[in-house]
């Protein structure tokens, strides 16, 4: 019965007859197949689609070839449209009579300032709709079998940005340590200062830690480390961009590479 009365509300949202209106839809972290039902729905009704930079060019596929589309990719303290402009096109095009999707990364409300753009478009009296996607975390853990948390290692999980402004200033205390998981978002360019906090935070510099890279994405690599070694891994790697940092006991259940123990096994061989 609770499935049967869900669908009077999908057939609203997704009719293509209901004009002016924006749908937030989450792209998940970057493999097609993870995109939802509901996330496909809302894209085939799209008239105007604003996307991210670094969405698949196959989850655009999803659209009508009609549909406009419209990039604005965002990079490292530089942005090609100021979210304030982002805003007012959303709104600009739903005022036009459009059915505007705006198309981010992961989930809109996991660091994707879905927020900030849902209050801009209510703020103008425009109907506004979002669709959750998987979020980054939850895609590039799985892939690399890293459970974000475990009956045994960890009852707790924290999610934080780690290139905020004022990133020392930041009361991050309790959020690592024995029986709990922090995954970091946007942390690879500060890595070694996240590390160095962490530390002055009491967590052990022996703490297990993975980086993710380009989760689900072609030329995907999980590898892991101790937390006083991140920034040096992160150089020797060469870690690119996108790419998640998990720091518990759980990377220990991962398929991440030991890239500490493989250097040390190199350096040994060389020495024999």
């Amino acid at each position: 019965m609770a499935r049967v009365a869900h669908l009077p509300v999908m057939a609203n949202l997704l009719d293509p007859a209901a004009r002016g209106r924006v749908i937030l839809v989450g792209a998940g972290p970057g493999d097609p197949d993870l995109l939802t039902l509901r996330a496909v729905e809302a894209l085939r009704s799209a008239d105007v689609v604003v996307h991210d930079g670094l969405i698949d060019p196959r989850v655009l596929d999803h659209a009508p070839a009609s549909a406009q589309r419209i990039s604005v990719a965002k990079q490292r303290s530089r942005h090609t449209v100021p979210q304030e402009g982002i805003n007012a096109l959303i709104v600009a095009h739903v005022r036009a009579g459009s059915v505007v999707v705006r198309l981010k990364g992961g989930d809109p409300f996991v660091f994707g300032r879905g927020g900030e753009e849902v209050e801009a478009v209510r703020a103008a009296g425009l109907r506004v709709d979002v669709v959750p996607g998987v979020s980054a975390a939850l895609g590039c853990a799985a892939e690399a079998m890293l459970p974000l948390t475990h009956r045994d290692w960890s009852s707790a999980v924290s999610f934080v940005a780690g290139q905020c402004k004022g990133l020392s200033d930041q009361n991050w205390a309790g959020l690592a340590g024995k029986g709990r998981t922090l995954v970091i978002y946007m942390g690879l360019a500060n890595a070694t200062a996240i590390a160095d906090k962490l530390m002055a935070d009491g967590v052990s510099p022996g703490m297990p830690v993975a980086v993710l890279e380009r989760g689900t994405l072609p030329g995907s690599r999980a590898m892991r480390t101790l937390l006083a070694d991140l920034g040096d891994m992160t150089v020797r790697e060469r870690i690119a961009s996108p790419a998640i940092i998990v720091v518990g006991q759980v990377v220990l259940l991962s398929d991440a590479q030991d890239r500490l123990h493989q250097i040390a096994t190199q350096a040994a061989e060389a020495f024999a």
